[in-house]
């Protein structure tokens, strides 16, 4: 019997903040968006899109993020409240400080969540037009 993988992250990017970037300001993007550098604002996906946000590894956020889906590889944080409407994966050594809304959740040895889990049963990342 064959699966198919729901939580399939999307490698396709749109938008790439570069290592040595620092982005001051609210960022609202569609489809990919990797995040190599630091965005000092909140990013969030275009209102009725399913956007992706990837993390790298030295990559930061400091403010809220909301995306369909997030993967934050080893090494990057965000400190900030995090909305993840369908899925989020914490690869070793990420790190959110700040309270975490997510639906599926997929957290690797040495990630670490300083904040409250809020777990939802249905993707909030498109219901609602309030800010994140």
């Amino acid at each position: 019997m064959m699966f198919k993988k729901v939580n399939k992250i999307d490698s396709r990017i749109d938008t790439l903040v570069g290592t040595d970037t620092v982005l001051t300001g609210d960022l609202t993007f569609s489809g990919g968006l990797r995040v190599d550098g630091t965005i000092r604002g909140n990013v969030q996906e275009q209102a009725g899109s399913q956007g992706t946000i990837i993390l790298g590894e030295n990559g930061r956020i400091e403010g809220a993020a909301g995306a369909t889906k997030i993967v934050l590889i080893g090494g990057s944080t965000v400190v900030g409240q995090v909305k993840a409407g369908q899925f989020i994966e914490l690869q070793a050594k990420a790190r959110i400080k700040g309270d975490l809304h997510y639906t599926s959740l997929e957290m690797h040895m040495g990630s670490v969540i300083d904040g409250k889990l809020v777990h939802s049963e249905k993707s909030e990342a498109n219901e609602t037009d309030e800010p994140i």
